[in-house]
């Protein structure tokens, strides 16, 4: 990164100058709760990205179920399954750091995106946990998050990815497998061909 020191930006004057104010909507779409009209995004938003921070440094994680999954309590509260993952619970140990967390949810061929920022606490209430019942198994906990803004961002950044569109899409095989990254960063000892040929199988069994 030495080579760009001499035009690194050191300071809010600085950025100032150079992207001058903010274009109107983007501070009239800002909002501290949810509205009827957010609501009907984030109900229909199928994945998210949650953003958190710990004294480890940033994390960022994807989380996704059926559109709904995200459950709106009231206006300043969101309710939000923690599901089987990997058990490295990065994002839950931020959350115990430093409560504050960024929602980005996404829905498919939409354009909009719908950010969210607040603040996390993790619950195991046995009546809350049993409300998220998918498939007979329940989520170990439940993220209560507190809502303090809630935006939307324009489609621009969607319209440029063409995320959306499906002659875009790339397929799966042109990119290095699961087995094969873990294969290459283990010298062997884990990935390869059976833990590829093994991953259907393990993904249904451990889905919820």
């Amino acid at each position: 990164m030495s080579e760009f020191r001499d035009h690194i930006i050191t300071s809010i004057e600085a950025l100032g100058r150079i992207y001058g104010e903010p274009y109107g909507p983007s501070i009239a779409k800002e909002t501290d709760r949810i509205t009827a009209q957010y609501r009907a995004f984030i109900e229909a938003a199928p994945f998210f990205a949650l953003a958190s921070a710990g004294p480890d440094g940033l994390d960022c994680s994807p989380r996704g179920d059926a559109p709904g999954f995200v459950r709106i309590h009231d206006e300043k509260t969101l309710l939000v399954p923690d599901r089987r993952g990997n058990n490295r619970i990065d994002s839950l140990r931020n959350i115990l750091h430093d409560p504050r967390v960024a929602l980005l949810f996404l829905i498919p061929g939409c354009g909009e995106t719908i950010r969210v920022n607040g603040r996390a606490a993790i619950s195991t209430d046995p009546a809350l946990a049993q409300s998220f019942l998918v498939d007979g198994k329940t989520p170990r906990a439940v993220l209560v998050v507190s809502v303090d803004r809630v935006f939307y961002q324009c489609s621009k950044a969607i319209v440029r990815s063409k995320l959306w569109d499906p002659s875009r899409h790339v397929d799966r095989k042109s990119l290095p497998s699961n087995g094969t990254i873990l294969a290459e960063l283990t010298e062997g000892r884990l990935g390869g061909e059976a833990h590829d040929r093994e991953a259907p199988a393990r993904l249904k069994a451990t889905l919820y």
